[in-house]
């Protein structure tokens, strides 16, 4: 006996052509007319009957219309309800071969340089959807000072770059006494580098090791407190510059209104503090987070060590997406750093801790490691 198929409700075929409406509006950026949507997989359905839907949606706050003899485009509404039926559906869109190969390179390879893996992947995914990236990260212990490159600014301060071992970049600023010379800068550099590793001790004037001892102590203590006080997630960014591809954001108030998301550490912490699951937010949704006009939208995505989350990969862009295809993509990255997370930290035996103010159990001791102290590194 054949089950007899329900009836399609009037709101079920309003949500169907609100959706194609959607999908076409992604791809064109355009208004959809219901001519142009009848053309596009809505043949069964007459013009007219579309323009009533239309109306039907309109007055609902799904669809809004410029002008009254335009099409319509989607509201924030309506692309909520449409990223809420992709994340229902269990089949996602499969990444090109190019694509998955190119993040395979990047995301797929063991290492302990994590702070320089982790911008190169922020980077790498920037480049494949020309958006802004971000991906928060706990803080990788074990990491040691490998070297440190003094520039001059100007004849009272000089630029001490503090590189780790792991590709971690601190600053600190370093105030001169009197005038000094780029040769005697460059004599200090080569003494920071004989503390650090103990060879090859430069030969320095009475004058210039005291202030040098006295400076590697307050650069290297100042690191050691930047290292070791984390009160938010490290964030690695990229392609800022890649959001004026869009039009929307030829708009200097729509840019620097979006932009303005990395202003408020603490703000930029609690939206992508280790969610644990896909999540969206559509123009008016980062509205405690960025200044308006709300233009813009961010997809965040957990990813884990030892299947705990430990941080998000987020992209950030126009509200005008491609929503489809990145929700896959951002699975897919997840997927490939948490497994290669989790071999490295393995391999190179290695612990890590998230920020003090959301502290969580996430190694095997019940004791911090702090890769910096001040006995090997003073």
């Amino acid at each position: 006996m054949k089950m007899k198929k329900k009836p399609v409700t009037k709101q079920q075929r309003e949500e169907e052509v609100l959706l194609g409406l959607v999908e076409l509006y992604l791809v064109s950026g355009k208004a959809i007319g219901s001519n142009t949507l009848r053309e596009n997989g809505f043949e069964h359905i007459s013009s007219a009957t579309i323009r009533n839907y239309f109306s039907s949606l309109e007055a609902r706050d799904f669809l809004k219309q410029q002008h009254t003899s335009g099409g319509r485009t989607p509201t924030d509404k309506a692309l909520r309800l449409y990223t809420k039926s992709l994340l229902a559906k269990e089949e996602r869109s499969a990444l090109p071969k190019d694509d998955l190969n190119f993040l395979e390179s990047i995301i797929c390879k063991e290492t302990k340089h994590l702070s320089f893996y982790l911008q190169e992947v922020s980077e790498a995914l920037s480049d494949l959807t020309s958006l802004s990236t971000l991906i928060t990260a706990p803080r990788f212990e074990r990491d040691f000072i490998s070297k440190i490159i003094i520039t001059k600014v100007d004849d009272g301060r000089a630029l001490c770059i503090i590189v780790t071992d792991f590709g971690f970049i601190h600053t600190e600023t370093l105030y001169l006494p009197g005038h000094m010379s780029t040769f005697s800068l460059r004599r200090m550099e080569e003494y920071f580098h004989y503390r650090l590793t103990s060879l090859d001790k430069p030969e320095l004037t009475d004058e210039e090791e005291v202030f040098a001892k006295q400076a590697y102590n307050e650069v290297v203590l100042r690191h050691f407190i930047s290292y070791t006080n984390m009160d938010h997630p490290d964030i690695y960014k990229g392609g800022f510059a890649k959001l004026l591809r869009h039009s929307e954001f030829h708009d200097p108030e729509t840019l620097s209104g979006t932009l303005s998301l990395f202003e408020n550490n603490k703000s930029l912490q609690d939206l992508l503090y280790n969610n644990d699951k896909l999540k969206l937010h559509i123009g008016d949704d980062l509205k405690d987070h960025i200044s308006p006009p709300y233009k813009s939208a961010l997809i965040q995505m957990p990813y884990y060590i030892h299947n705990k989350v430990v941080g998000n990969i987020a992209i950030l862009g126009p509200a005008r997406m491609n929503y489809k295809e990145l929700i896959a993509l951002l699975e897919s990255v997840s997927s490939m750093l948490s497994d290669n997370l989790t071999k490295s930290l393995y391999k190179y035996q290695l612990t890590y801790r998230t920020p003090k103010a959301k502290e969580v159990t996430c190694t095997s001791s019940d004791l911090p490691v702090i890769g910096l102290t001040y006995k090997e590194n003073l």
